[in-house]
């Protein structure tokens, strides 16, 4: 079996190896040039690729006509897509012989779109998954071949609930490999509750106090490290807080008033939240303790910049 592979990131990587693997004869990895503002913590395709002498192109703009002449030529059987960022043009996905396959980090038809990892934690979801389907002109869209769930535990980050999704992505492409060598594979439309979510900024990670302790925590730990953090403001100044946890119970004070310093914790719309993990705009990253020895927080409230 013959494929061209567009790849990038963790699941990438594993994709294209279980490829190698299995036996598939990759003609060529279409890539990402490195972002230098994103921390790349991520194992990327092009070092298993180059390891296996398999061509490594990062093209800018796929519409350019000598890229779909080139893939024509190398005559794929399969086109797959792994976390690759740009949308792939109709007059190349139309190319392999059994058809173009993206792998989504995501239960479609549910949370299509971009960051997908980021949104089921945000939005407390407790699983989610990977998929493989056709691509289609519309993102996200195509009949689905292959789905694996993922359970996404209380204290899960975005980097480790996107590890799981990356072994979860190694099992599907183990198991749909030979149905799709053999074409036995079954087709499955999308269909009931669908959703779709946009890609997020920094600034997307700010706080509002006036939520309740569960959702505060699901954006802290969807946005922690290595994304750009969840971040609140104290005396005009940004204060990013890395980690946290809910506490119970009611408190009289408004949201995003100090409750307590020993531990640090601050009330929300409906319960507390003790802060574990800190950092002032300008300073280190500290732990709660340090940062109340170190810094005069009683009575104050958390939120606006003013």
């Amino acid at each position: 079996m013959k494929a061209v592979v567009f790849g990038y990131h963790e699941i990438g990587y594993v994709c294209l190896e279980e490829l190698i693997g299995y036996g598939t004869h990759v003609s060529a990895l279409f890539t990402h040039m490195d972002d230098p503002k994103e921390e790349v913590w991520f194992r990327r395709p092009k070092e298993i690729a180059e390891k296996n002498a398999i061509p490594v192109y990062t093209p800018e703009n796929l519409k350019d006509p000598k890229w779909p002449g080139m893939i024509k030529s190398m005559g794929p059987d399969v086109i797959f897509s792994f976390y690759y960022r740009n949308m792939i043009p109709m007059d190349i996905i139309e190319i392999p012989r059994i058809g173009a396959f993206n792998l989504h980090g995501s239960l479609l038809p549910r949370y299509r779109g971009r960051v997908p990892v980021n949104w089921v934690i945000i939005k407390g979801e407790k699983k989610t998954g990977v998929t493989l389907h056709y691509m289609v002109e519309k993102p996200d869209a195509g009949d689905i071949i292959a789905q694996k769930e993922v359970d996404i535990a209380f204290d899960d980050t975005a980097k480790t609930l996107f590890l799981k999704m990356a072994d979860a992505a190694r099992e599907l492409m183990r198991d749909i490999l030979p149905h799709i060598e053999k074409g036995d594979f079954i087709r499955i439309p999308q269909t009931g509750e669908s959703s779709y979510f946009g890609g997020r900024r920094p600034e997307d990670g700010i706080i509002s106090w006036e939520k309740d302790n569960l959702s505060i925590y699901n954006l802290i730990r969807a946005v922690t490290h290595p994304y750009p953090g969840a971040f609140t403001y104290l005396d005009g100044k940004k204060l990013y807080i890395w980690w946290a946890t809910p506490v119970d119970g009611t408190c009289p004070m408004k949201p995003g008033n100090v409750v307590s310093t020993h531990p640090l914790v601050i009330s929300t719309g409906k319960g507390m939240l003790r802060l574990i993990k800190v950092q002032l705009e300008g300073e280190e990253e500290m732990d709660a303790e340090s940062f109340v020895a170190t810094h005069k927080i009683e009575n104050k409230i958390l939120g606006g910049k003013d």
